[in-house]
């Protein structure tokens, strides 16, 4: 059987396989660009073969694109297994990468029921909105808001949303019910800042038929994030355009009520994100099952209401 050689050797040809730059492949595992070329360099006299033609672009020979999937699919399926060996305990560590509206709004009121479905899975909730990349330091899994596009990664289909404004009933006893979408224009909106995945009044409106253009002038203050422009709507500030997911609880208690019979799809969705091959861990496995179950249960809802 032939030599084989250090993992980071081939860790460093497969990321330079990817990337066709020994620049990328460096910055991807936090090395040097000597330091990569010098594993291929002693991968390529381990193996007396060229692996990659040199010149102005880094292109891989015959032999290196017959290796490179070999040896990708090598290095998955150890870490997959490493990882599900490292999962095999009394309770399973599982940690979870979500965006801070989706896990206070969603995933909470929910944690009870996955305690008595998966009581051997041990949750380590981690919030944020940034890229995932699941290097080491990441999370195990992630949900993640956006158009399901997540090269390189097993990515599933989860929640769809719907959007629609919502109110505290005092302020509509105040103010009165509004019968068509442009009758909103005279209420105080609740404006919500940040990135794109936030629901945009602009967007809302376009859908519904109304020609309007929002100024910043319709409101003194742009809220930070989707929790506090809710608890603005809940205290009578204005109204607030949310995703169905955000405000299930509001609604059922009676703090919050749906204004219009109009609602729109959101133009993104919610989508379930391991790395390739992880999803078969028995503990990634079985979380995943209860969590397609909950949304769908919540889809339901959703599409009926």
């Amino acid at each position: 059987m032939r030599e084989l050689p250090p993992t980071p050797t081939l860790r460093a040809f497969e990321a330079a396989a990817r990337h066709s730059t020994f620049t990328a492949a460096a910055a991807e595992l936090h090395v040097t660009q000597s330091a990569i070329s010098h594993q291929i360099q002693h991968l390529e006299e381990l193996w007396g073969m060229k692996l990659f033609q040199r010149g102005r672009s880094l292109k891989l020979t015959p032999a290196g694109d017959a290796l490179a999937p070999i040896i990708r699919q090598f290095l998955v399926s150890l870490e997959a297994t490493l990882t599900g060996l490292e999962l095999r305990r009394e309770r399973h560590p599982l940690r979870v990468s979500l965006t801070q509206s989706f896990a206070t709004r969603w995933m909470l009121p929910r944690l009870p029921d996955l305690e008595a479905s998966c009581p051997d899975i041990q949750l380590w909730i981690e919030t944020t909105s940034r890229p995932i990349t699941f290097r080491r330091e990441d999370a195990d899994i992630a949900v993640r808001l956006g158009n399901g596009h997540y090269p390189g990664l097993h990515s599933e289909l989860l929640l769809r949303e719907y959007m629609f404004p919502v109110a505290r009933p005092e302020l509509i006893a105040r103010l009165g019910m509004p019968k068509i979408p442009a009758d909103l224009l005279r209420y105080p909106l609740l404006f919500r800042a940040g990135p794109e995945l936030a629901p945009k009044w602009e967007y809302w409106f376009e859908r519904a038929g109304v020609e309007v253009s929002l100024a910043l002038s319709h409101s003194s203050v742009h809220y930070p994030d989707t929790s506090m422009t809710i608890e603005a709507a809940i205290a009578g500030y204005g109204v607030a355009l949310v995703r169905s997911g955000h405000v299930e609880t509001e609604l059922a208690d009676g703090r919050l009520v749906r204004l219009l019979d109009v609602r729109q799809p959101s133009p993104l969705a919610y989508y379930f994100v391991c790395p390739k091959g992880r999803e078969r861990l028995p503990a990634i496995a079985d979380f995943k099952r209860w969590l397609v179950a909950q949304a769908q249960r919540a889809q339901a809802v959703y599409d009926g209401s």
